[in-house]
């Protein structure tokens, strides 16, 4: 199942120094192992903000969730998804 995600992400204007280099490091290999293992095959930042429009490949709805909450960032993040199907005038469809 495909599926369109967009996440903003809002720190804590004051969170420490040290535990946002933190958190932003265990979110990069997060984002790096989920890309590698094939669930986070689209990854763009939209231009001008703090936030990223994605595309995940997983099996269920439930597997989406598992994912979205193991991000060290999603208690900053607001999400909205957006189920995907493909489209019959999508050429090589």
């Amino acid at each position: 199942m495909l599926f369109h995600v967009r996440m903003d992400v809002q720190l804590p204007p004051d969170l420490d120094p040290d535990a946002r280099a933190s958190l932003l490091a265990r979110e990069r290999d997060r984002a790096l192992e989920l890309q590698a293992a094939g669930s986070w095959p689209e990854l763009w930042r939209i231009v001008g903000e703090y936030a990223n429009f994605s595309i995940f490949d997983v099996e269920s709805n439930d597997d989406l969730h598992e994912i979205l909450s193991s991000l060290p960032l999603f208690p900053y993040m607001s999400i909205q998804v957006t189920p995907l199907a493909r489209h019959p005038s999508k050429l090589g469809a």
